[in-house]
């Protein structure tokens, strides 16, 4: 027996790729290698030529016309199948959220509202807290000083429960 190492088996499905071009510099050489020094696979590759050159001329199928109508009807539901399945998810959701958005539009709203009743000032809140010294302002203009009003409202001339309750 000898020390050489035996070459290592190479396959078919190798040989094809060989033949497409489909191997890296090493794999080529390798089998290219083995083709010099093995007729067996030289025979096995010219056999994988002859039957690629052979495909080349056999006629190429037709596709039928049954055939193509009917996938595009596949994908045509399907893809129907899917856009009914994404909007009958979203749909509710979207609702929902529109109508979160608008309740929190509303809430915001009202709350702004609020706190300006409640920070602001009314201006018709002063007029209505005088309104019996303007109903008598012509009266009180001619009164001279402060004590002869003093003085009316010890003996009770003035209404004390204003506004009126009614």
């Amino acid at each position: 027996m000898s020390d050489s190492p035996r070459p290592t088996k190479i396959t078919d499905e190798e040989l094809i790729a060989y033949l497409d071009g489909e191997l890296d510099d090493a794999s080529c050489r390798r089998i290219e290698q083995s083709l010099m020094s093995d007729p067996e696979l030289r025979r096995r590759l010219q056999e994988l030529e002859r039957s690629w050159e052979l495909l080349d001329h056999l006629e190429m199928p037709s596709s039928d016309e049954r055939l193509t109508r009917s996938t595009l009807e596949m994908v045509a539901v399907e893809a129907a199948r899917e856009i009914e399945q994404y909007s009958s998810t979203r749909g509710p959701r979207t609702w929902l959220r529109w109508l979160l958005g608008l309740a929190g539009l509303v809430a915001v709203g009202a709350l702004g509202v609020a706190l300006g009743w409640w920070w602001a000032p009314d201006p018709d809140r002063q007029l209505l807290e005088d309104l019996p010294l303007l109903e008598n302002l012509d009266c009180y203009r001619q009164i001279d000083d402060f004590q002869f009003l003093e003085a009316l409202h010890q003996r009770g001339l003035f209404q004390e429960d204003w506004p009126p309750e009614g």
